[in-house]
């Protein structure tokens, strides 16, 4: 970082100082809270780690130095509240694709509208009509594996398995199929971004670069 660039030693000192203001927001928020997942003591400890986080930025930026502190991230900060026996799970999944040939993704919904015309339009469509032909067609988990013939290249995934108490009664949902997206109550949930790739990469690099040295 150039030195036009660097935090000031005020601006270093003012970040210190906001750190220690979060801590004294969280203790009390602790010594208050109504219970285990009192939302204030959540607030607190969010805003105690978005603090820390900038303290340590601009510590590094200006002196080169570095905190001890390791803030966990939201599933560490979250304890599991749900049944021990769940008589329930559901499976949340959200699969994001960025449509990288418009041309391809129409291509297949033609294919299938030749069996079923009626799903198509006679004088073709765009992208967001085809997208809804191939959706209605196939699976979600065979759009997944077939992607690329689709014309789609992937993006982030998850996968949450959250507990209930209890089956819900048919319908009652699916208005809104997410509210009840509750991390705290997330059994398990597999994860899959390019990010996970840029930091496995990265401590392969570090690693040879610490062979190179012995």
């Amino acid at each position: 970082m150039s030195d036009a660039a660097q935090p000031t030693a005020a601006e270093v000192r003012a970040a210190a100082e906001a750190v220690k203001a979060a801590l004294d927001r969280h203790l009390e928020a602790v010594e208050h809270r109504s219970g285990d997942d009192d939302p204030a003591v959540y607030a607190a400890f969010n805003e105690l780690a978005a603090a820390a986080e900038e303290y340590d930025e601009v510590l590094y930026d200006r002196y080169d130095e570095v905190t001890p502190f390791e803030i966990p991230g939201t599933e560490d900060a979250l304890p599991y509240t749900g049944p021990a026996e769940p008589g329930a799970i559901s499976v949340m999944i959200r699969r994001d694709y960025m449509v990288v040939e418009p041309q391809r993704l129409i291509a297949q919904a033609d294919r299938v509208a030749a069996v079923d015309r009626d799903v198509w339009p006679a004088d073709g469509a765009g992208a967001g009509t085809a997208l809804g032909v191939l959706f209605g067609e196939y699976e979600a988990d065979e759009i997944a594996s077939r992607h690329k013939e689709f014309g789609l290249e992937e993006g982030d995934s998850t996968l949450w398995v959250s507990a209930a108490d209890e089956p819900s009664e048919p319908g009652e949902w699916l208005n809104a199929p997410f509210d009840e997206a509750d991390p705290q109550r997330v059994l398990c949930r597999f994860d899959v971004s390019s990010v996970f790739d840029d930091e496995l990469d990265g401590d392969e690099e570090e690693l040879e670069a610490l062979d190179a040295d012995r």
